[in-house]
């Protein structure tokens, strides 16, 4: 059935869902991965994909920006679509500084400036985590690569607003990096009693300078956070 946000038929998508922030990655994503990919949905320009990765299904759509995009189109996904598995394969900016530039973060948790999971539960502090499952069959397709990072991340609201002594803050109880989509996802998934994992390439550094990736990288440096989402997609 269609959605107010996808227009896909049912059983369109596979049990598993790539979700990267950006259409375009999404198309780049299908067109690298997936064999004989088809749009199942295009509604405002969020395209999605569904073909088959070594005889097994998958699709690949475009969460657009924010953890309000991305918990709308999940809570669809999971409630209206039976899809069991959302892997986020998105970008982060370093915080910790043993992440560098081009580092892929595996975010078993994410902290977050909204209060968008606060209203899940009354009076409790809503814990934000990943599918163990999928965190580990992520971290096990690493073989040990010292550039694979595992932790915790931040979701923000803010792009450009910092409040002050939050970076240093976060940097002293190891906070590995920043986006603004992990905690909602992982929010929605708890909600649906369904799966969710991020894995973020690390784009830029917020007190490493001289990192920043260009938007062109930034759409095409994802083959081993893409790799790992693979992994965690199709695991046991």
């Amino acid at each position: 059935m269609a959605t107010p946000h996808i227009a896909a038929p049912d059983g369109a998508f596979a049990p598993a869902v790539l979700m990267p922030g950006d259409p375009y990655r999404a198309d780049r994503m299908a067109q690298s991965v997936l064999t004989d990919p088809k749009v199942i949905s295009d509604v405002r320009g969020i395209r999605a994909y569904t073909g088959t990765v070594d005889g097994r299904r998958l699709s690949i759509m475009a969460s657009g920006m924010g953890m309000a995009s991305i918990a709308l189109y999940a809570t669809e996904l999971y409630r209206f679509y039976g899809v069991k598995r959302i892997i986020r394969v998105g970008t982060a900016g370093g915080i910790a500084t043993r992440v560098a530039r081009g580092d892929t973060i595996v975010a078993i948790g994410a902290h977050s400036t909204s209060d968008m999971n606060q209203l899940r539960i009354p009076s409790v502090n809503f814990s934000a985590v990943a599918d163990f499952t999928m965190a580990s069959a992520a971290v096990a397709a690493a073989l040990g690569d010292p550039s694979v990072k595992v932790g915790t991340i931040v979701s923000e609201d803010h792009f450009y607003f910092k409040a002050p002594g939050a970076i240093e803050a976060l940097q002293a109880h190891g906070v590995l990096g920043v986006e603004m989509e992990a905690a909602g996802l992982y929010g929605v998934a708890a909600a649906e009693g369904q799966a969710a994992l991020a894995i973020l390439t690390v784009s830029d550094h917020l007190t490493v300078t001289g990192q920043d990736m260009t938007s062109e990288e930034r759409e095409t440096l994802f083959a081993r956070s893409l790799a790992l989402a693979l992994a965690a997609a199709f695991a046991a």
